[in-house]
Order: C-alpha cells, then structure tokens, then sequence
C-alpha cells in the first residue's frame, strides 16, 4: 500500500517539479513512514528497491515522457538491481533519492540512484533496465531516447558498468547443478563483489 500512496503522490506533485531530460538527474524527497520498517527499526531493504522503482518513475515523469511511452504501449522493467549500504535510515528522516542515467548499450539503460540524507549518502545501487513493447516486443534505450524533445548525447558507459552487466548475467543453468557453470556463478559473483568494493 505504501507503494501506492507514494505513486499517488507522485502524480499529484510531479508536475511543480523542476523538468528534467531523460538522463536525469532527478532528485525526488522522500520521508521514511513506519510501514517502511523491519524489526530492527530502520528501513527495510527491500523497501529500498521499491522507492528506487518510484524514483525512476519520477525521471521518466519530469522528463515528459509518460503520456508517449503510454501511447506506445511501451513500458520499463527492471533487469538487474545491486544496492551497497553506508548507513540506515529511521523513522520520519527526510531523505532524498538521485536518479540519473549512467549509459546505455544496444538493449539496456544503466541507471544510479543513490539515497541521500542531509547531504550524506545513505546507499547507492546501479540498475540495468530495458523498456518492452505490446506483447513484449524488445524497445532499444536509442528509440526511448528519440521520445526526448531535447537532443541527447550518448553516455559511453564507464569500464565498471560494463564489468558489472557481465557479473550479474543469469545463465541458463543453475548454479545450484554443480560442475562448471556453478563455479562460473561463483566467480562472477566475487567479480562482482570486488568491483563494487573497487569504484
């Protein structure tokens, strides 16, 4: 419910919002509620990922996209999320959520999007992310980014990215087999646990 409330309040205020392009940044204010808590008393983790999905969405608004990408029947879904916590965040603190555009290849947009809390970073996650058509027909970022009446120059995706799209990429087989896919799961995986720890 929360989710919604948040959505609904997006749609009421987004529009005295600053506008945006399609790259962002965006910073969208949030305030942490009690249905956002675990036991422990500060934000849940994967209420994060929900607010992200909202902070996204806000870019997308500002950027005036919403009403073309209904027209088209094209809509984003996330592929790949990883999120590094610093800090937590309690009941009622105002926190901010920057959402910017990192890069693009042939099929997805990579997007950062770090909570910022009085000008301290909280946590920070890159999302890989693509947009489908009716029917789940595949959308490139270059189509997305022709809906922006601004012209928009490509990001070349910094090394990190790129390391990191290859880290989380699911294979067909499960790492759970054994044999050398499942250690080939766990490589990628410390790969991706030194890059993170690396930027």
């Amino acid at each position: 419910m929360n989710l919604y409330l948040r959505l609904l309040h997006l749609l009421l205020v987004g529009r005295r919002r600053p506008r945006s392009s399609v790259l962002g940044p965006v910073r969208t204010p949030f305030r942490v509620w009690p249905t956002d808590l675990d036991l422990l008393r500060h934000v849940n983790n994967g209420t994060y990922l929900t607010i992200m999905d909202v902070g996204r969405l806000d870019l997308i608004a500002r950027a005036g996209l919403t009403p073309r990408l209904k027209a088209k029947g094209w809509y984003p879904v996330a592929v790949a999320e990883t999120i590094t916590f610093k800090r937590s965040l309690r009941l009622f603190e105002r926190f901010d959520l920057v959402t910017e555009v990192i890069g693009w290849d042939e099929r997805s947009l990579f997007i950062q999007q770090d909570f910022v809390r009085g000008g301290t970073l909280v946590a920070s996650a890159v999302v890989r992310a693509r947009f489908l058509g009716r029917g789940g027909s595949r959308v490139t970022p270059h189509q997305v980014m022709d809906l922006d009446d601004r012209s928009i120059e490509p990001r070349r995706l910094p090394a990190w990215v790129t390391e990191w799209a290859a880290a989380t990429e699911i294979r067909s087989a499960s790492p759970f087999a054994g044999g050398a896919d499942a250690r080939a799961h766990h490589d990628r995986h410390l790969r991706l646990g030194t890059l993170l720890h690396d930027r």
